[in-house]
């Protein structure tokens, strides 16, 4: 019988820390054939989809993000903005909007990009939220240069139909206290 000792590490990185910690599991297995060998092999590598980036939420395609657990899929830019593969951000102007600007903004996104890109929901627009991030509360490294304030989302509110929803990324928060006459930044989104 063969006794190999195998020491299991994954890194774990955490952007907004600029930090990587490291953990180890240290096993000793006794290998007698080869489907306990493949056995082995399948747990180390669900063992580190677990705890990886594997098992992230974003994955970015150019000037897109797909959200794996909504299935959503982003634009990285802000309205007004425009990806730049060379530099690997954002660049130019955030424009503000107001909802009928909006209408406008998503058709022309529908007609230059393809797709059905629309103004997200509250809660598609919440699940970008990283409470551990530093402000502005996103993820920097899928969506760059997100403004630090409120984004439009396309729910009105229930108890006064005249106001819109928005989340907030310099505190993370959602507030409906804004008419669709005022204007906002915007975030694009395409339900695949």
């Amino acid at each position: 019988m063969l006794i190999r000792v195998y020491k299991i590490c994954t890194i774990l990185y955490k952007s907004y820390e600029n930090k990587s910690p490291v953990t180890c599991w240290v096993l000793q297995f006794r290998l007698e054939s080869i489907a306990m060998y493949r056995g082995f092999i399948g747990f180390v590598v669900f063992a580190i989809y677990l705890t990886s980036q594997a098992s992230a939420q974003f994955m970015a395609r150019q000037h897109t993000v797909k959200d794996l657990q909504s299935g959503t899929t982003w634009l990285r830019c802000s309205v007004g903005q425009a990806w730049d593969p060379a530099l690997d951000t954002c660049t130019g102007d955030i424009v503000k909007l107001d909802h009928a600007q909006v209408e406008y903004a998503t058709s022309e996104a529908k007609r230059q990009l393809g797709g059905n890109w629309r103004l997200p929901t509250r809660q598609e627009l919440e699940s970008l939220i990283c409470e551990e991030c530093t402000t502005p509360k996103i993820n920097s490294k899928y969506f760059p240069k997100i403004s630090p304030e409120a984004y439009w989302t396309s729910d009105k509110n229930t108890l006064n139909p005249k106001m819109f929803w928005s989340v907030n990324f310099m505190t993370g928060h959602s507030y409906s206290r804004f008419f669709p006459y005022q204007s906002l930044p915007v975030l694009l989104v395409s339900a695949d």
